[in-house]
């Protein structure tokens, strides 16, 4: 379903540390970079259980809710996707695609959207022929499938490995996998998410082990850009052919400029940053914004 991964050079931010990126992006057309690694016990675990359906939770340009759909399909599942947006609003681009591939879209309105989903996976302790995924993959069994994502590369030889954190799934994952010596640096998309520490840890199968997070890269919250990050994603296209999404990536890889010109990291570190894929936030800028 997948290749292995490749890891790029980023030879214009490796002044004085080597920096590569993991390129997760390149895995699938569709089940791109994390995605394929935070469903795949879920699916395995659906499968199992001998439902006939999987639901989960997601934004109108989730990447989360298309790779989910297209990844029941393919297993033989039907798909339930519960929209934090209204159905009297235009159909988005990721929505219709994930239409396209058999799932059936509920629309919970855009207020009380995270009230209105507790309720629903609460009451769906009691649904037998329905397996239920929360919003981006998050949860224990997440966290296990993104910790393959070290165990299946070749990482033990970098000091340092950096991603964006959404729900955080990946990264506790990360973290879980990761060799004793190994420091690991996430960087929250979410402006004023005090709770994200909290739902990393209860993921971590060691409590103590240290990780850092950076909250200063949030350009202003969840899928917040402005101009400047769209000449820095283009530029980095034009220099390294690395192609970025406004929610996670550009705001990863502007991080990590940033803390390399202000001398964050020592003299002849290696840096693994993680290209966790997904796209679909581009969809909603105006056609032209972005060069690839």
């Amino acid at each position: 379903m997948h290749i292995k991964p490749p890891i790029q050079a980023i030879p214009s931010f490796g002044l004085f540390q080597k920096v590569d990126l993991l390129r997760l992006d390149l895995l699938h057309p569709i089940v791109s970079g994390n995605k394929f690694y935070k469903l795949r016990h879920y699916i395995e675990f659906a499968l199992a259980k001998g439902v006939s359906t999987v639901a989960s939770f997601g934004g109108p340009y989730s990447n989360h809710i298309v790779a989910l759909a297209y990844t029941a399909k393919e297993a033989g599942l039907k798909s339930i996707g519960y929209i934090r947006t209204n159905a009297d609003e235009p159909m988005t681009p990721s929505l219709k695609e994930a239409k396209a591939y058999g799932m059936e879209l509920v629309y919970s309105g855009r207020t009380d959207f995270q009230s209105k989903k507790e309720a629903i996976l609460q009451s769906s302790e009691a649904m037998t022929d329905c397996y239920f995924i929360d919003e981006g993959g998050y949860g224990i069994v997440g966290a296990k499938g993104a910790a393959t994502i070290l165990t299946e590369n070749n990482t033990t030889q970098y000091d340092y490995i950096i991603c964006a954190v959404g729900t955080g799934t990946m990264l506790a994952g990360i973290i879980n996998a990761a060799e004793p010596n190994q420091k690991i640096i996430g960087i929250p998309v979410l402006k004023n998410e005090g709770s994200i520490e909290s739902e990393i840890n209860a993921l971590l199968e060691d409590k103590n082990r240290p990780y850092t997070l950076l909250h200063q890269f949030h350009q202003g919250g969840y899928a917040k850009t402005n101009p400047m990050m769209l000449d820095f994603m283009n530029r980095l296209w034009d220099a390294e052919k690395i192609p970025t999404d406004v929610v996670y990536t550009s705001k990863l890889l502007f991080g990590m400029a940033q803390l390399i010109k202000e001398n964050y990291f020592e003299k002849n570190a290696t840096i693994l940053v993680i290209h966790s894929g997904g796209l679909q936030g581009n969809r909603s800028l105006p056609e032209g914004s972005l060069k690839f």
